[in-house]
């Protein structure tokens, strides 16, 4: 994924998990808002408790790829916190794609 579409700042994480919106199913946590910027702008999360740092990093990689796959044309642009939940450690590959798409379907 390209570095402008990717969210690393602390400030602007705190800000949409304080007032965005928030969707989530049983892997993921999605808090987002609307941005005037022309593209979707994306960050990831994983907490601690989930694994080592080895885990933590593959769930993130595999996430991004999703991403990087992922390109539905939104009538507004939004920016995205994702956060990964501990019982994505017990998923395949294919199952974490369709799991995250359908939350990111779900954003309107």
């Amino acid at each position: 994924m390209n570095k402008k579409y990717i969210i690393k700042e602390s400030k602007i994480f705190d800000k949409l998990i304080k007032t965005g919106n928030k969707i989530k199913n049983y892997n993921f946590v999605i808090f987002f808002q609307e941005t005037a910027e022309n593209y979707n702008k994306y960050g990831i999360s994983v907490p601690k408790k989930i694994g080592k740092a080895n885990v933590r990093n593959k769930l993130k990689r595999r996430v991004r790829a999703i991403l990087r796959m992922y390109q539905k044309p939104y009538e507004k642009t939004y920016n995205c916190i994702i956060i990964i939940r501990n019982s994505c450690l017990k998923l395949t590959y294919q199952e974490l794609n369709d799991s995250l798409i359908k939350l990111l379907n779900n954003i309107k």
